[in-house]
């Protein structure tokens, strides 16, 4: 495929968008659209099937994150309240729950660990930044990185097609079904 405008210049004009998304009133994490917008391309690019399992793993991963901080939150200091101690209860609830992430993407539907590292380290990033329409609050936190890691695929297929791609003439057409590109 030969673009008709320059991939570069289509991205970066979708990326200078998202300041408006990380400037309104919500102060969304504009970066957690970058996150999977790279995971996309990471997979192979832009398809229905690729967005797919980061739509589905990514949510997950934040979802743990999330259960992270709701039980240090509860009881981050229950062997008391200096560093050493807290960081001990917090290491421990970092192993169970990772653990426990860890064997969820031995099913079939949540087999793209790395999707879900990328959801786990986008929650933490959207949480510990103070980003979200309510900054402090876990919930407000997750549900703000999750819409935002949903628009990273978007982002990736738009910054394909708003290229007009045009075949090249000793190329197969592309097989495109709703709009996104199939995998080959």
């Amino acid at each position: 495929m030969r673009d008709r405008i320059p991939h570069e210049f289509v991205a970066s004009f979708l990326a200078a968008l998202t300041a408006f998304i990380g400037g309104t009133a919500l102060h969304l994490p504009p970066w957690a659209i970058f996150i999977s917008w790279a995971g996309i391309f990471l997979l192979g690019g832009p398809s229905l099937t690729n967005a797919r399992r980061l739509w589905v793993t990514m949510p997950v991963g934040s979802a743990f994150a999330l259960i992270i901080v709701l039980i240090d939150q509860q009881i981050g200091t229950i062997a008391g309240s200096g560093q050493l101690a807290k960081d001990a209860v917090l290491a421990a609830i970092i192993f169970v729950v990772n653990s426990a992430l860890m064997f969820t993407g031995r099913l079939t539907t949540f087999s793209l660990i790395p999707g879900m590292f990328l959801g786990f380290a986008s929650f933490f990033a959207t949480f510990f930044g103070g980003f979200g329409f309510a900054p402090g609050d876990p919930w407000a936190a997750w549900v703000s990185v999750v819409a935002m890691n949903f628009l990273g695929p978007v982002f990736a297929y738009l910054s394909r097609r708003l290229a007009f791609p045009r075949q090249a003439p000793d190329q197969a057409p592309l097989r495109v079904r709703n709009g996104l590109a199939l995998d080959s």
